[in-house]
């Protein structure tokens, strides 16, 4: 069975200058200090099976801040387990390969969209 995904928000601002990250579901938290001099510590681990992964909310002022910051935008989309856990699919379905392609991946050797 694949580890359960979490998504970890932007809470606010330490002292320090670095962006609070915390997860509702089990209570990680992390501090990131954006560049020039980046470093991630994280302040409680939570579950430390599950994948954790930052969401910037759309027209929220401080998630549009750090997506600045950091050069990211807003998830549209949570990764998806795979359709049947424990079984690796060593091809990409159709809808796979369009978003390798968007995403400038190759996968068999043509020139990416």
């Amino acid at each position: 069975m694949p580890p359960p995904i979490h998504q970890m928000r932007l809470t606010g601002r330490l002292g320090s200058g670095a962006d609070e990250w915390s997860c509702p579901q089990c209570g990680r938290r992390i501090a990131l200090r954006r560049p020039p001099h980046p470093e991630l510590t994280v302040l409680d681990p939570g579950d430390e099976e599950a994948v954790h992964i930052g969401v910037l909310e759309p027209g929220d002022p401080a998630s549009e801040a750090a997506a600045a910051r950091y050069g990211v935008g807003p998830v549209q989309h949570v990764p998806r387990p795979p359709s049947r856990p424990g079984e690796p699919n060593p091809q990409p379905d159709a809808e796979d390969r369009r978003w390798l392609a968007e995403i400038g991946i190759d996968w068999d050797g043509d020139e990416a969209a």
